[in-house]
């Protein structure tokens, strides 16, 4: 029996002895990385905070105390003792653990998150609560160095810091370079300066120096700033000191014992606190370690090599097309710029970095800055592609509005992982880009129906003069190799891919696949379906619609995104400005809710944006005596 199997909650981790824990991080560590070879998910930030999650379990008393993982993909082990130990398996499975956490998984998810930087804003939140319901329970936050890069997060420390409300915050860096006086000095000073006994004659002092009359307060303001002096010359914290945090560290996150007299220390301290643990990525499991950027986010692997377990498909990802036609686009033209925050492998633009260095922009965890960033680029005559994920465009939407459309300036915004996504779940999920990205005023916007049309958009996005976007699902293309040279689509314009005569299948971006495999199957039933490939979603090729809609009275719209404000509401919206009736319009997407996590082809098909809900939707539009009359002309 292992300590692990022991183990269902936080109270029966703390019967355990210190010096058993080092053995279960690497029971821990075992079963992340099996189960994780399996489901895939985050596994290198995860190997990383694992003595990190036993020490503050082992210490705080979760749920009461409340724990929040910022982003949350380094929470694995705070699932595993946190009762999920039996369920870890299911991973990221539909109906099975999310990859992040959720208020609604588990009472020991304190908030839940996928996005990055959130923590320190949802913790003061719950501090603020927990003192005004006179809760005395803990608010610890683990933040990792890269969501640090995010304004956010200062702005939560701001607040903090400012009102003096009891927060730790766990600094979990594992890559930046933040903390280069790591070593013995620096974990001793902050155990040591941590102490209970310590802060109190601290307090007590400060007190003694500001009492003493005439001199006090000079006195006491010369004894802080030799204070402070000597632990900047010893640690990295002054930027945390200057948000009135009290700051420890850094300290070897990956010491465990190291970690519980540090955190049984700062337990007791009133006051805002800043923790600085350095750990290291894929920490245990040795190819995660020497490929912390591979196993940050990985698929089913083999355990003993590290290698990925292949599919069988050798079709390029739309994600590497788009990479590749970046750098034969930027070859021709010394306009072109690159932008991302913080994704350059996720959003293909790693070998367009490597052979465009001066034009490559990583401008970290922060989308906003990097839309504002990108407007001032294109103010100047540069071509800046912002390569941003549809769910992180999501928190750059004031500066959409204000700081690019309204002066429509050209940036181009190449949006990736538009639809259904996966197992990253409703955080990640692209579903509201067409509804958000129509709205706005001068902007444009496409999608592709394949990886042609893929480079053919992004050149048309280059030769225009204004915002545009174009978005692309998350995957393997259909196989389909680019023209050369690659030429632009004029704006607006669509393209009937099938003929037919009795429903109209109008379908964008990757949802035309979907309407030619439903028009088969109708084919079987006597109804003829024509489908068109419209393309854009603004501008609409109105007339076409229109005139299809006057010709063949019965539409079906199908799209991978939000029913509101989406494809088939500005088809509806335009056949009303025209005013064409006797039309009947279905429409096909995703409703009023949002869609777990789990295999993107089960969530199409539980959520009906697939072939067989087209061909139910069209079929319904015909009567029964209708249907027959079809069965019999089809046969004859």
């Amino acid at each position: 029996m292992t300590i692990l199997d022991s183990i269902n909650s936080p109270s029966e981790l703390k019967l355990l002895a210190r010096k058993e824990l080092p053995m279960l991080a690497e029971e821990i560590r075992h079963l992340i990385v099996d189960v994780v070879s399996r489901t895939g998910g985050h596994l290198a930030s995860s190997l990383g905070a694992v003595e990190l999650a036993i020490a503050i379990h082992y210490i705080f008393d979760s749920p009461r105390d409340r724990i929040i993982w910022d982003v949350g993909h380094q929470a694995y082990a705070h699932k595993i003792l946190t009762g999920r130990k039996d369920r870890f398996p299911t991973l990221r499975q539909y109906e099975g653990l999310s990859g992040f956490t959720r208020l609604s998984e588990s009472p020991h998810d304190a908030f839940s998150t996928g996005h990055s930087s959130t923590s320190v804003s949802a913790g003061l939140g719950i501090a603020c609560a927990k003192r005004l319901r006179e809760d005395p329970g803990h608010v610890v936050v683990v933040i990792g160095d890269g969501s640090m890069t995010a304004g956010m997060a200062y702005e939560g420390l701001n607040q903090a810091g400012d009102i003096h409300k009891n927060l730790i915050v766990i600094l979990n860096d594992n890559d930046m370079s933040i903390a280069k006086n790591v070593g013995a000095l620096s974990s001793f000073l902050s155990r040591k300066l941590s102490t209970k006994k310590l802060q109190s004659l601290r307090k007590d002092f400060g007190e003694f120096l500001k009492s003493l009359p005439g001199i006090g307060d000079d006195v006491y303001q010369i004894a802080k700033r030799s204070e402070e002096s000597f632990k900047s010359f010893v640690t990295p914290g002054m930027l945390f000191e200057a948000f009135n945090f009290e700051y420890f560290g850094p300290i070897n996150g990956h010491n465990i014992k190291h970690l519980v007299d540090i955190l049984s220390n700062i337990i007791h301290v009133k006051e805002p606190v800043l923790l600085h643990v350095t750990t290291t990525k894929g920490k245990g499991y040795p190819p995660a370690e020497k490929n912390p950027v591979y196993f940050h986010g990985v698929g089913c692997f083999e355990v003993e090599t590290g290698a990925r377990v292949t599919t069988g498909c050798k079709v390029a990802t739309y994600t590497d097309v788009f990479g590749d036609t970046m750098i034969k686009l930027a070859e021709d033209d010394s306009r072109i710029v690159a932008v991302t925050a913080a994704m350059p492998e996720g959003t293909g633009l790693t070998r367009f970095a490597e052979k465009f260095p001066d034009r490559f922009f990583d401008v970290g965890i922060a989308e906003q800055h990097g839309v504002t960033f990108a407007a001032g680029l294109a103010a100047e005559g540069l071509k800046p592609v912002v390569a941003i994920y549809s769910t992180f465009l999501q928190r750059a939407y004031d500066q959409l509005i204000h700081d690019v459309c309204l002066e429509a300036l050209p940036v181009v915004f190449a949006v990736d992982r538009g639809g259904i996504v996966g197992e990253d779940g409703p955080t990640h999920h692209g579903l509201f880009d067409l509804s958000f990205l129509r709205s706005l005023p001068n902007m444009v916007v496409m999608a592709p129906k394949d990886e042609n049309e893929l480079c053919r958009m992004m050149k048309t996005a280059i030769c225009h003069d204004g915002p545009i976007a174009f978005r692309y699902p998350r995957g393997s293309g259909t196989g389909v190799e680019p023209d050369m040279p690659i030429l632009p689509i004029p704006i607006g314009e669509a393209e009937v891919v099938a003929d037919g005569r009795d429903v109209v299948l109008l379908a964008i971006g990757r949802s035309v696949h979907e309407a030619m495999a439903a028009r088969e199957q109708l084919d079987s039933f006597g109804i003829s379906a024509m489908v068109v490939n419209c393309r854009f979603v603004k501008p609409l090729d109105s007339d076409l619609i229109c005139r299809l809609a006057m010709e063949i009275p019965r539409v079906v719209t199908v799209e991978e995104n939000v029913l509101q404000g989406g494809f088939g509401s500005a088809v509806l919206e335009c056949l009303a400005d025209q005013a064409v009736t006797g039309c009947r319009v279905e429409r096909i997407g995703i409703g009023d809710a949002f869609i777990p996590h789990g295999p993107q082809r089960r969530l199409r098909s539980l959520y009906r944006v697939d072939a067989v809900a087209i061909v139910e939707t069209a079929r319904k539009m015909f009567d029964e005596r209708e249907k027959v009359e079809l069965m019999q002309k089809a046969h004859s």
